[in-house]
């Protein structure tokens, strides 16, 4: 007997979610777009993924894309790639469990709040710093946070990140925005610890932490808010996806 015509097939709920992702944050919005289809189960265990062209088409990103980000999936234990007649992406039979079992669970509303106090502080910190004159010691501190993120091992590289940012807090020449800035990093790298470290994402951050920080020096304070949103949406797509 069949399903009916009112209940969707697999490949057409997949097509729902495999929407057009934002240029901005390509690879962190079509790993969560791969992750909804995941974590919605609208795949079942060790079905397939649509080729990586069509994914291509339908995200509305290049096939390069699509492959870092089925890479990075797959090497958090999400996807399995096979070759040969039959080959291609499948969803793996078991996935990641996220958050750990020892840690309680976090909703949307959490994750938005993190973000969207993040977004008001850091892209207004980034604007501030760019308006300002900033004297050659505080020059020299942004680029050396910078190149310390950029030189960041895997396990340095949160810290650093952070560091980063708070470098970017304190050049906005307003003290009590740093303790604020810092207890907001709290919060967003306890949820960030949830989440894989995905090669490619430190790729982009770091581009854009140097868009940040040239904009800054450059004294162009839209530029500078702008890049620092686009920053934080990049965490944003990425967190959603895994946690959500």
């Amino acid at each position: 007997m069949s399903a009916g015509p009112d209940i969707p097939s697999a490949a057409e709920a997949a097509a729902v979610l495999l929407r057009p992702v934002r240029p901005g944050n390509a690879f962190e919005d079509t790993v969560g777009r791969l992750l909804q289809t995941i974590r919605l189960g609208v795949l079942a265990p060790g079905e397939s993924f649509p080729p990586e062209r069509e994914l291509a088409a339908r995200l509305g990103v290049s096939r390069d894309t699509v492959r870092e980000a089925i890479k990075s999936l797959s090497d958090a234990g999400y996807l399995v790639s096979r070759r040969g007649r039959y080959g291609g992406t499948f969803l793996a039979e078991e996935i990641p469990a996220l958050p750990a079992d020892d840690q309680p669970a976090v909703g949307r509303d959490e994750i938005d709040d993190a973000l969207r106090l993040r977004d008001i502080l850091e892209s207004g910190a980034a604007r501030m710093a760019a308006m300002r004159t900033l004297a050659a010691a505080e020059r020299e501190e942004l680029w050396s946070r910078l190149a310390d993120v950029r030189g960041a091992t895997l396990e340095d590289y949160r810290r650093l990140d952070s560091r980063l940012h708070l470098a970017i807090a304190e050049a906005a020449g307003t003290p009590s925005l740093v303790p604020l800035v810092a207890e907001n990093r709290m919060r967003l790298n306890a949820l960030l610890d949830r989440i894989p470290l995905l090669a490619r994402n430190i790729t982009h951050s770091n581009e854009q932490h140097e868009a940040i920080v040239i904009a800054i020096l450059a004294g162009d304070g839209e530029s500078a808010a702008a890049a620092m949103r686009a920053h934080v949406a990049g965490s944003a797509a990425l967190l959603h996806g895994f946690l959500d």
